[in-house]
């Protein structure tokens, strides 16, 4: 009679691991359903690009600003201590992206966050990051 095969064990810590795998092997099953269910490359180079705008802490600060109320250029200003002119460039690249609006009342404008998809991705990320703390 044989005897039966002892498999060693060796716990690690994760982070001492390489990221491959040790045996290359696919399972075409879960690749064919990541396959149907992923975006396509245009729609992720999208969500790419609006991920680039949250990557400046200026713009991030303003839209955090924006949580808590409308504000003007030179609130935005005051509040973030900060030049008009470098807010408004932030400003700017925010309303492209479309993740600002703006109301214009006399000769003042407000801006305000365009939706709560923003205010929903900047609690989520806050969340995220306060997880682990």
């Amino acid at each position: 009679m044989d005897k039966p095969k002892v498999v060693k064990i060796i716990e690690k810590n994760a982070d001492d691991l390489p990221d491959v795998c040790e045996v290359r092997e696919s399972h075409t099953d879960y690749v064919e359903l990541v396959q149907q269910d992923m975006y396509g490359v245009d729609k992720i180079y999208d969500l790419a690009e609006l991920f680039k705008v949250f990557g400046d802490s200026t713009r991030l600060r303003i839209l955090t600003a924006l949580l808590h109320h409308e504000l003007c250029v030179c609130d935005i200003s005051d509040a973030l201590e900060m030049n008009q002119s470098a807010i408004s460039h932030q400003l700017r690249v925010l309303r492209t992206a479309g993740l600002i609006k703006v109301r214009r009342c006399g000769k003042s404008a407000f801006y305000s966050l365009d939706d709560d998809h923003v205010k929903k991705i900047i609690e989520l990320g806050f969340e995220h990051i306060m997880e682990g703390k």
